[in-house]
C-alpha cells in the first residue's frame, strides 16, 4: 500500500477515526492490527518475517533484563548479556542475509572460482525481497542493543513493542527510529489535538508535494536519459544527474515527510530524516543532514564501537571506510553501491587529510572563509562530489555509470535550453515549468529552514487568504501531478 496510493487515501482516515474513537486499552491493539494489515497489503507471508524479528528481539530484551536481575556474579552477567545479543544480532542479520544478500553472495563466489578455474555449479535462489526488511530489522536490533547497554529499559508489553517495530508510518522505509524516542510515547495512547492533527496533515501535504509534484516529474527526465544513456551526452547527462540528486531526495524526504505527519496526526512525533542536505559544505556536514536516522545509526552501533576517532588516524580512517562500505551495502546487493558508499568514504577521507593544510593556505592567502560567496562556493562543489556518487548509485551497473560520467563532459550541445531540445527528454513544457517552479518553492523553503525558520510555523502566522492559496495552490498542482505519478518510492526497495 503505497502513501501515493488512493488505497492510503481510504485506509489513514479509517484507522485515525477508529483510533480516536475507541476506548483507550484499544488504541494500541488497533494501531498494531493496522499496521500488520498496512505491511501485508504488499505479500501477507512476508508479515511472519516481522513477527519473527520482533519475537527475538522481545525476548532478547527479557533475557537480558532476566540475567541483570540474577544473583550471578558480573562477570557472568556480562558473557550471559552478550550471548544474548549475540544470539540476536545473528537470527536478524543470518534472516535478512538470505532474504537481501544470498544471491548476491554467491555471485561473487561463483565469480572468484571461475577467476581460479574452477568449475562449480552455483544455485541461485528465487526470493523475493520483503518491503522494508532492512528498515525494521535495524529498528529492532537498535532496540536490542540499547538494552544490553542499559540505555532502555526491556518492555515487557509485548502489544506495545510490537507495534515500535511495526509502527506502519514508518515501517517500510523509515525513519529507523530509536527505542528512546518511538518506544517510550507508544506507553501512553494519544487524544484528539487538533494542532498535532492540523500539523501533521499540512506535513503530509508537504510531503506530496516532494514526492508526486517534484520527485516523479525529475524521474521521467532521469529515466528518460538513464534508460538510453548511449543516446545523450553534455548538458543532457548533466541534468539527468543533478535531477536524480533532486528526484532521490525529494522521494526519499517525501516519504520520511509523509510518515512523520501521519505519525503527528496520531499524536507521536518521529525524528526528522533530512536537514537540507544540499546545503551542506563539506561531505561530512552533507551525512550529518542525509538520512539522519540511519546514518546515526551506523555511528552509534558500528562506527564508535569499532573505535570511531579513537587511536590513530590511520585507525580512524578504517573505521570509516568500514562504516560507508556497510552504509553502500545496506542500501543494496550490488557492487555499485558498494562503491558509492566507498566513494564518500574516500571523500570523507580525504577532506580530513585536507582540512589543516587548507585551512593554513587559507590564513597565509588571506582569504576570508565566512562570507557568502565562499560558503556558495563550498555548496556547489558539495554537490558536484555527491552527485558524481549518485551516478554509481542510479546507473545499472558501475561500467554503466562510468560510460554516463564519460559522456556528461562532452558539452558539444550547449543549444539545449534554447532550441527547445529541453522538452524531448520526457518532460513536456507544462510539466518542465511545474518543476521548475516545484523546485522555486523546495529551495526557498530549504533556505528558511536553515535560517531557523520553519516555514510550517511561518506560514500559519500569515493572513488566511495567503494560507489557503498557498494550500490550494499545492493541492492543485499535486492533481496536475497525478497523470505522472503512481511510482513506488525509492527507499521501498532497501
Amino acid at each position: 500500500m503505497l502513501f501515493n496510493s488512493m488505497e492510503f487515501l481510504i485506509f489513514f482516515p479509517i484507522v485515525v477515526l477508529a483510533y480516536f474513537v475507541i476506548p483507550k486499552p484499544l488504541k494500541n491493539p488497533w494501531l498494531l492490527v493496522s499496521s500488520y494489515f498496512f505491511y501485508m497489503c504488499w505479500n501477507a507471508r512476508y508479515a511472519l518475517l516481522l513477527f519473527f524479528s520482533t519475537i527475538v528481539t522481545y525476548g532478547g530484551g527479557l533475557a537480558m533484563e532476566a540475567v541483570k536481575s540474577s544473583h550471578w556474579t558480573e562477570s557472568v552477567k556480562g558473557a550471559a548479556k552478550k550471548l544474548v545479543l549475540a544470539a540476536s544480532l545473528i537470527l536478524n542479520l543470518a534472516i535478512l542475509f538470505y532474504f537481501k544478500y544470498v544471491n548476491f553472495a554467491l555471485g561473487l563466489l561463483g565469480s572468484a572460482l571461475s577467476f581460479l578455474h574452477v568449475e562449480l555449479t552455483i544455485p541461485t535462489f528465487d526470493i523475493l525481497l520483503p518491503v522494508g526488511i532492512s528498515f525494521y530489522t535495524f529498528q529492532a536490533l537498535g532496540y536490542t542493543i540499547d538494552v544490553y547497554r542499559d540505555e532502555i529499559y526491556a518492555e515487557r508489553n509485548f502489544l506495545q513493542y510490537a507495534l515500535f517495530v511495526s509502527f506502519f508510518p514508518q515501517l517500510v522505509a523509515g525513519p529507523i527510529e530509536r527505542s528512546k524516542n518511538l518506544l517510550r510515547q507508544l506507553s501512553e495512547p494519544k487524544k484528539f489535538c487538533y494542532e498535532s492533527v492540523r500539523a501533521g496533515l499540512l506535513l503530509m501535504l508537504w510531503g506530496y508535494f516532494l514526492k508526486m509534484v517534484i520527485s516523479d516529474r525529475c524521474a521521467v527526465l532521469v529515466n528518460t536519459v538513464y534508460g538510453n544513456y548511449g543516446s545523450y551526452q553534455g548538458f543532457q547527462i548533466l541534468l539527468a544527474n543533478a535531477l536524480f540528486a533532486v528526484q532521490i531526495y525529494c522521494d526519499f524526504m517525501g516519504y520520511s515527510v509523509i510518515a512523520k505527519g501521519a505519525a503527528l496526526v496520531l499524536g507521536y512525533r518521529l525524528m526528522d530524516n533530512f536537514s537540507q542536505p544540499y546545503l551542506a559544505g563539506s561531505v561530512k556536514d552533507f551525512w550529518r543532514r542525509w538520512h539522519i536516522s540511519l546514518s546515526t545509526w551506523l555511528r552509534d552501533y558500528l562506527y564508535i564501537p569499532l573505535g570511531g576517532n579513537r587511536g590513530s588516524r590511520l585507525k580512524k580512517y578504517r573505521n570509516l571506510m568500514i562504516t560507508f562500505l556497510v552504509s553502500g551495502l545496506w542500501h543494496g546487493a550490488d557492487i555499485k553501491f558498494i562503491l558509492w558508499g566507498g566513494i564518500h568514504g574516500v571523500y570523507q577521507i580525504v577532506e580530513d587529510l585536507l582540512a589543516k593544510p587548507f585551512g593554513k593556505a587559507c590564513e597565509r592567502l588571506r582569504i576570508r572563509t565566512d562570507t557568502f560567496s565562499w560558503k556558495l562556493t563550498g555548496i556547489v562543489w558539495n554537490f558536484v562530489l555527491v552527485d558524481i556518487a549518485w551516478v554509481f548509485f542510479r546507473a545499472d551497473s558501475v561500467k554503466a555509470a562510468l560510460e554516463i560520467l564519460r559522456r556528461s563532459v562532452q558539452l558539444s550541445n550547449t543549444g539545449l535550453l534554447l532550441n527547445g531540445g529541453l522538452y524531448q527528454l520526457g518532460l513536456n513544457e507544462r510539466n518542465m515549468t511545474i518543476l521548475l517552479i516545484a523546485l522555486a518553492v523546495l529551495l526557498i523553503a530549504s533556505v528558511m529552514k536553515e535560517r531557523g525558520i520553519q516555514c510550517l510555523d511561518w506560514l500559519s502566522k500569515q493572513n488566511a487568504v495567503f494560507r489557503y492559496v498557498v494550500y490550494w495552490g499545492a493541492v492543485v498542482l499535486i492533481i496536475f501531478s497525478m497523470d505522472i505519478t503512481g511510482q513506488e518510492f525509492l527507499y521501498f526497495q532497501f
